[in-house]
């Protein structure tokens, strides 16, 4: 099957060392200085997880980063999922440590399509090798069809399920996944970090999961090229509308 149809039929496509070498090795070098410079702050904007490291607001740590959230492969993929109107709803880094917990099976956001379709795509790239024991993820090929959240269907979100399956890669490999796919990370039972980047996007008439507009400084946002700024819909009213309704609804958004 075609990538394309790899996403209709399964709900993710795998593009094995898709990073070519220099880019992979500046990411993960960004990665581990901005690690050390935050400390016990990383993550902060977004969540911090028991048992892993996390980043948070990327976009605003590097021009590196652009070239994860905007590259047109990548973004054509995407496009096959949302259609043409997405933008990027967060750019994440997560590392699972050495004895870290698996994730429950989730749908990202709790999305479900509506009546126009799916709303949320993610994008895992694999700055270290995936391997079947350091916290590969797993996914149930199909699941994204079904129109149900695992937590309404199963009695425990941890357990194996019968249909599930491992993504395991190489390091610069790059996975497209319609995240209403069940999916989630499995425990790290190594003895060394595994690290990945989630860029994540939605449709723009949903609120992004992180506010880009609020959390780019100013001094980078002046620096962005138009196109990147309609990702970010940093220029978007929608947009803005649509995170102060998200503050009122629930203060999620700072």
């Amino acid at each position: 099957m075609s990538p394309r149809e790899e996403l209709d039929e399964l709900g993710y496509t795998i593009l094995p060392r898709w990073l070519p070498q220099d880019l992979l090795a500046e990411l993960r070098a960004t990665v581990a200085e901005l690690y050390d410079r935050e400390g016990d702050t990383a993550g902060s904007e977004f969540k911090q997880e028991p048992g892993c490291l996390r980043l948070a607001n990327l976009v605003d740590k590097g021009d590196v980063f652009q070239h994860v959230i905007a590259a047109p492969e990548i973004l054509a993929l995407v496009e096959h999922v949302l259609g043409a109107e997405f933008k990027l709803s967060s750019l994440n880094a997560r590392t699972a440590l050495p004895g870290c917990d698996a994730q429950p099976l989730h749908a990202d956001m709790g999305a479900i399509a509506d009546e126009h379709g799916y709303w949320v795509c993610n994008t895992v790239w694999m700055l270290d090798e995936y391997t079947p024991d350091n916290g590969p993820l797993r996914v149930v090929p199909g699941s994204h069809r079904w129109g149900k959240l695992p937590q309404a269907e199963l009695p425990n979100l941890r357990a194996m399920h019968p249909r599930e399956q491992l993504v395991t890669a190489p390091a610069g490999t790059v996975v497209v996944m319609n995240a209403h796919l069940w999916h989630g990370g499995l425990d790290n039972r190594t003895t060394k970090p595994r690290t990945a980047l989630h860029a994540f996007y939605c449709r723009r008439d949903k609120p992004q999961q992180q506010y880009q507009k609020q959390l780019v400084r100013p001094e980078v946002q002046a620096r962005l090229s138009p196109a990147i700024r309609r990702l970010l819909a940093i220029d978007d009213p929608l947009n803005d509308q649509l995170a102060r309704e998200v503050t009122v609804r629930s203060g999620f958004l700072k």
